[in-house]
């Protein structure tokens, strides 16, 4: 992958959110969902983002798809900032970049039939003029959509309680297709699902980037789908990117202390394997995103910390061809 060109280059974003205050008075601070990370998506491949819960990853995506507007920094879309676009401009841009959300049953309108609910992305865009489509056309795409993701075009006239949570997340998968992406953003598209039917939905996710030489941005909190989807994977913790590189090997030889109590959690399904491997049991809690923070942000958990990770913030810095890790373990304070 790294002799394809980068689709979506993300330089220093940040997205905090005001606490208290009131409608007149200043904020009396700011939660830090995404502290300043850096990224990009070259095309064709799929980088997953994962982490426990609240570190920052749908806050991630949703800055990147302008649902929230960053605090700072860059979202390069194709070369283009999409943090300095507003209005039609912002919507002519975002064509080229879409998203499937985690919940298949709060990302549906109750009130729309499906094949409405696939067709409303093209009804936007010929509405504002960025695209041309006549009604016959419209259908026809519908109908394609709705068979390549594996549902009948029979049930286009359905409404989204008839559906089951499977078939609800491939109507929102055919939704962020319609309008021909090159980059799909997956906020954790398989959590709410059945085990059974999330093997369905991540092959379904491989076939169309085969098909259509899709790129995305996949997030998950269950290390074993990111290990069998992703191509290179990035951690978070507390807003920060801690590592970030080739999934092969950030499984094999994970370099953070927080990559690798995180892979020690996870199940693996050899029970001798699984009897004889070390747990690693992280101390605390994960601190409050409101709290203003010096030094490395996973300093407080950590068995490995030394003096300067109190006062100095280690920034993602090589430790390896293609493996970046933000540790002082691998480099030293600056």
């Amino acid at each position: 992958m790294a002799d394809q060109p980068i689709l979506l280059e993300v330089k220093g974003l940040k997205l905090h959110f005001p606490v208290g205050g009131g409608w007149f008075g200043p904020p009396r601070g700011w939660i830090r969902a995404v502290d300043g990370i850096d990224f990009a998506l070259r095309r064709g491949e799929t980088l997953g983002l994962v982490g426990e819960s609240g570190c920052g990853k749908s806050s991630t995506a949703r800055a990147v798809a302008q649902l929230h507007r960053p605090t700072a920094g860059q979202v390069l879309l194709k070369g283009q900032d999409l943090a300095r676009l507003d209005g039609k401009a912002l919507i002519a841009a975002r064509k080229d970049l879409q998203m499937v959300f985690q919940d298949p049953y709060g990302s549906l309108n109750p009130r729309m039939t499906a094949g409405d609910i696939i067709a409303e992305p093209l009804r936007i865009y010929h509405t504002r003029g960025i695209l041309r489509l006549s009604r016959q056309d419209m259908d026809l795409r519908v109908g394609e959509l709705m068979e390549r993701v594996g549902l009948s075009r029979g049930f286009r006239n359905r409404y989204p309680h008839q559906f089951s949570g499977g078939q609800r997340q491939r109507i929102g998968i055919a939704r962020a297709l319609a309008l021909r992406p090159e980059v799909i953003l997956c906020d954790e598209p398989v959590s709410a699902l059945d085990v059974s039917i999330q093997a369905q939905i991540l092959n379904l996710f491989k076939d169309l980037q085969a098909e259509f030489g899709l790129t995305y941005l996949f997030i998950a909190h269950d290390l074993a789908v990111i290990e069998y989807i992703a191509t290179r994977v990035a951690v978070m913790y507390l807003g920060t990117i801690a590592e970030l590189s080739d999934a092969a090997d950030l499984y094999r030889n994970p370099l953070h202390p927080y990559t690798q109590a995180l892979l020690s959690a996870a199940p693996i399904p050899d029970p001798e394997v699984e009897a004889t491997r070390q747990r690693i049991i992280l101390a605390g809690d994960v601190p409050s995103p409101d709290r203003a923070r010096t030094g490395c942000p996973f300093v407080d958990r950590c068995w490995k910390r030394m003096d300067a990770c109190r006062t100095h913030t280690p920034r993602l810095r090589e430790a390896g061809p293609g493996h970046q890790v933000a540790c002082f373990l691998y480099h030293d304070p600056e």
